[in-house]
């Protein structure tokens, strides 16, 4: 019984405990609420009051600036019064100026106007003494005004002609070599190495066939046997209707004689295949190999000429299969080499420099359309390679002007490389065509007025021309060949060139009775 007393004791009181706590937490969190409105209500009138203040400044600040502003705009409006009023009085000044000029300028026209008149009848005046003058001369000289003027014309002509005919004579002393030289130079550039205006002759070779099956089997299966054939050799293959012949085509003439050679070892044996026209592509190089070879110890055999570098042979023996103007290099070259030794043997100049020089001059010409460079590059860079002598070189390098020659061996093979194409003869074209260029050769010359009579002589390289001597003087005929000349330059296409000679003759004849 007391137990259960001592626990309901204790549980009352922890009761009162427990309720005795929460009012009293429920006090302290009620001071603690009271003090925080009040810290409140003291930070929101803190705070209206800084923002009082701040707006105070702020409204202070703003006044400031705006009537910092109207300053500066009443400082810029003053400043632009016054560059207005400046602008104005400058303006008004230019206006009086103007107005001054204009007055002046007034005055100056009716002075103007004045002279006019006054030079109206001045000149008036002078037509009329002028007339006087022009018939007192007319009545003294017996000669109209028109008869006058084509007499002075005619004398003015006249001069001017003789005048115009001595300054082309000395133009034509002075610059003669230069001239000469510069004409052969661009001359020299027709050569013959892969020219696109080539006459037949000078790319296609012709293969005869026994019959028109023979043409079937070199095409082959899918045309094999002639791709074979052009891919080998490097020549075109052109199969037509031309009965019994196929026509082989390419600019390097000793590839056209390999394929020809080629083609007819294969017709000849019969057997057409791919292997069959490779050994006999191999065959005929070979064979062309040794022509080569042997055409070129014969030509310096010929000329007399040893101790040339094998590699230079070879390339002389090329020349076999080149030609220009149908003119064939390599006789061309032997011909040269003749040339240039007779004339160093009459002057006492080596011969066998000016022979060897002859021989090589065109070495360049042995080379492929492929190597870049014009001939004369090629045959000087190939003489060099080979150790040749260095006149030779320099006789290569010059033969065309493109140096200035500075040896006698030089000069001797430019003179024998000309005489040598301007020959009649040496460069080959058909006879239409040669009928032709002569023909029209005569009928420009006899184009001209005061021309009796025009031949073309020495092969079409030269035009001899009668001229009038009653319609053309000596000075005239100057000019009458040069026009002559430069027609003939831009109308006709020639190798070489064309000598105009033009010849004045008086002839009287009398009989005695």
């Amino acid at each position: 019984m007391d137990e259960l007393w001592y626990v309901l004791v204790a549980g009352i009181s922890v009761a009162i405990g427990v309720f005795g706590g929460m009012i009293l937490r429920k006090k302290i969190a009620e001071g603690k609420i009271g003090s925080a409105e009040e810290e409140a209500k003291r930070i929101l009138l803190d705070g209206e009051k800084q923002a009082e203040t701040k707006k105070k400044e702020a409204l202070i600040e703003a006044k400031e600036e705006i009537l910092r502003q109207r300053n500066e705009s009443e400082r810029e409006m003053k400043e632009r019064r016054s560059e207005i009023s400046k602008t104005e009085r400058r303006l008004v000044q230019k206006e009086e100026n103007l107005d001054k000029k204009s007055e002046q300028l007034e005055k100056k026209n009716e002075q103007l106007d004045k002279k006019l008149k006054d030079a109206d009848v001045v000149r008036a005046q002078v037509d009329e003494a002028l007339a006087k003058q022009l018939t007192v001369l007319e009545e003294i000289s017996g000669l109209s005004v028109n008869e006058a003027k084509e007499q002075l014309i005619e004398k003015v002509e006249s001069q001017v002609k003789h005048e115009l005919a001595q300054r082309l004579d000395e133009l034509e002393t002075q610059f003669k070599e230069e001239s000469e030289a510069k004409a052969r130079n661009i001359l020299s550039l027709a050569i013959q190495r892969c020219a696109a205006d080539h006459v037949a002759e000078a790319t296609i070779s012709a293969v005869a066939l026994p019959s028109e099956e023979m043409k079937g089997r070199i095409i082959g299966r899918e045309g094999r046997n002639i791709q074979k054939i052009e891919t080998l050799t490097g020549v075109e293959l052109i199969i037509d209707d031309t009965p019994e012949a196929i026509t082989i085509s390419g600019f390097d003439p000793v590839r056209r004689e390999v394929a020809k050679i080629a083609l007819e070892k294969l017709i000849s044996d019969g057997r057409i295949h791919p292997a069959r026209i490779e050994e006999m592509v191999e065959k005929a190089q070979r064979e062309v190999d040794a022509s080569v070879k042997q055409a070129g110890e014969r030509a310096t055999f010929e000329v007399g000429i040893h101790g040339i570098h094998p590699e230079l042979v070879r390339l002389l023996g090329r020349l076999r299969y080149r030609t220009s103007y149908g003119q064939n290099v390599l006789k061309h070259s032997i011909e040269v080499a003749f040339l240039a030794g007779m004339m160093a043997e009459e002057l006492g100049v080596d011969a066998n420099t000016a022979r060897r020089a002859g021989l090589l001059h065109d070495i360049g010409k042995a080379f492929p359309h492929d190597v870049e460079g014009s001939h004369v590059e090629i045959g000087v860079n190939a003489a060099k390679k080979y150790k040749e002598n260095k006149d030779v070189v320099h006789a290569i390098e010059a033969h065309h002007n493109d140096v200035e020659p500075k040896t006698i061996v030089a000069i001797l093979v430019q003179a024998a490389d000309a005489i040598s194409a301007a020959r009649p003869g040496a460069r080959r074209e058909d006879m239409e065509n040669y009928i032709k260029r002569l023909q029209k050769l005569e009928e420009i010359a006899a184009s001209f007025d005061g021309v009796d009579k025009a031949f073309a002589i020495q092969a079409g390289r030269e035009v001899r021309v009668m001229v009038k001597p009653e319609q053309v003087n000596d000075e005239g005929m100057k000019l009458i060949a040069r026009e002559m000349a430069a027609k003939i330059q831009a109308e006709m296409k020639y190798p070489g060139q064309i000598k105009v000679h033009l010849i004045r003759e008086s002839r009287v004849a009398d009989y005695a009775k």
